[in-house]
Formats: structure tokens, C-alpha cells, sequence
């Protein structure tokens, strides 16, 4: 946690694509006297800005070294290729690896897939950054394969892609450093993964006895008390029932047999 004990605050790095604002609005909500900051780090360095504890938690690219660090994946992306408008292959909806093989594909520093070897003929030159890319590619130099969500980030009007059904995917997970799980980490896994502000899980405010007594009787109600029980076993009737006399040897007695009337004379 940074901060002071006294003024608590909370971190989140996020690499470009990830839009953290939904996650960024359920904090602001639930814990309106602890600040959230956001601070947005490219994907290379993430990992670092984590380890250096300038963030409590943060939103990164996979893999991350989980010796280190704890991740939760959350989802994976598209993998698109970003082409003018007038090219070619915005004729196609989706194309392949090998639709590419004549094209000159940029491969930038910070490229955030881990290829075996980049598709498409080899650019004159390695772009610092995927805005430099995205720049070139607008030039109509050559094409550039991101995730869809970096393509959606550094729109331009010129600009347009198309889905590549084979190529490696990105995915993106929070992580934080394992022995650093503070409360204020566990508040905020508990929002990533959808809990609720009641969720037993992770960590809750303490319950106070009317919400005890109440959530007892959402489960069925309280245990009878010893005073509202019926009196002390008996054979086991219903109480209130009579049974009839019996005599000896448990056979009930037989009623005496009348006589004939007398007739009169």
C-alpha cells in the first residue's frame, strides 16, 4: 500500500489498450476516502514499476515471471493488422499469416508479442514505439500487427484493420507482487472478479449484530429455543390425545351382555 498509514492511497498501473475506468468507478464507490490513482506504463516496463512498489497492482501484458509475482487472467485479445483503407486486404474480413508474407510488416521495440520470427518481409528499420509505427503505416510504408485494442487506441480516420485468425494473441492479467498482498489489493481483486460488497470472500466491513440476526433469517430462521419446545418426551403421540382404558394382559375390557326384558302379564 502507498501512503501513509494515516493516508491510505492505491496505485493501479495499466499498459495502453486496457481502459481501467469501469474498475476505476466500483472503487470510487465502495471506498470514497481511499484515492485511486492511475498511472499508465508501457508494457515492457510494467513488470518493474511493480517490483519497485511505485504501483500496488496493475493491469500487464502475459506472461509475467510468477515466481515474483501473483496474476489473475482476465481476458484475451483479437490479433489485427492495421492497413489503409484502400489496401487490398480490406477487401477480405479476416486474413491469415501467410496473406501476409509479400507485405513489409513493422516489427517496433515495443511490441508486445514474443514472436519466433516476425511474418512479412522486414522493415527498413525498427520503430521505437507502435505510434511510430501506426505513423508509418499511415505513410502506406507497411502494415503493423497489434491487438485489437491497440489498434482501437491509435485510430486514425486514413486507418483501418482486419482480423489474423493464426497469429499469437496478447493477453491481459492484474498481477502484483505475491508478498504484497495488502488489504487494499484484496479490495480490489474482490472488484475485478465481480464481487459484491457483501461478498464473504476477501476482505469485508465487520457485521453488526441486527445484520447477523437478519441473515439468519434469510437462511431460515433461528434455532428454536429450548423454552418454545414442546414439554418432555412422552411416547411420542401428538399431545392432547386420549387413549382409551386398558386392563390386565393389554386386551380392553369387553362391555357386559344385556339380559331379555321381562314381558308383563
Amino acid at each position: 500500500m502507498t501512503g501513509s498509514e494515516d493516508s491510505p492511497s492505491f496505485r493501479l498501473a495499466y499498459v495502453p489498450g486496457v481502459t481501467p475506468a469501469k474498475w476505476a468507478k466500483v472503487w470510487n464507490e465502495r471506498l470514497p476516502d481511499i484515492p485511486l490513482t492511475l498511472v499508465q506504463v508501457p508494457a515492457a516496463e510494467a513488470p518493474e514499476v511493480l517490483r519497485a512498489g511505485e504501483a500496488d497492482a496493475g493491469f500487464v501484458r502475459l506472461p509475467v515471471d510468477r515466481t515474483f509475482f501473483s496474476a489473475i487472467p482476465l481476458y484475451t485479445e483479437t490479433t489485427v493488422v492495421v492497413v489503409p483503407k484502400d489496401h487490398l486486404i480490406t477487401a477480405a474480413d479476416e486474413v491469415t499469416l501467410a496473406d501476409l508474407a509479400d507485405e513489409v510488416l513493422f516489427h517496433p521495440l515495443d511490441d508486445v508479442f514474443d514472436w519466433d520470427a516476425p511474418p512479412g518481409e522486414p522493415a527498413f528499420e525498427r520503430p521505437a514505439t507502435t505510434p511510430d509505427a501506426i505513423e508509418l503505416v499511415a505513410a502506406n510504408v507497411g502494415l503493423l500487427v497489434v491487438p485489437q485494442s491497440l489498434a482501437r487506441l491509435y485510430h486514425r480516420r486514413d486507418l483501418t484493420y482486419r482480423p489474423v485468425v493464426d497469429a499469437p494473441q496478447s493477453s491481459v492479467a492484474l498481477s502484483w507482487p505475491e508478498e504484497a498482498t495488502t488489504d487494499l489489493v484484496e479490495d480490489f481483486i474482490g472488484i475485478v472478479r465481480g464481487r459484491t460488497v457483501n461478498s464473504t470472500r476477501g476482505r469485508t466491513a465487520a457485521s453488526s449484530p441486527a445484520d447477523a440476526k437478519g441473515k439468519r433469517s434469510e437462511q431460515g430462521g433461528s434455532r428454536q429455543s429450548p423454552a418454545a419446545k414442546s414439554p418432555a418426551k412422552s411416547s411420542g403421540k401428538p399431545a392432547g390425545r386420549t387413549t382409551r382404558a386398558r386392563t390386565g394382559g393389554g386386551k380392553s375390557a369387553k362391555p357386559a351382555k344385556r339380559g331379555k326384558p321381562r314381558r308383563r302379564s
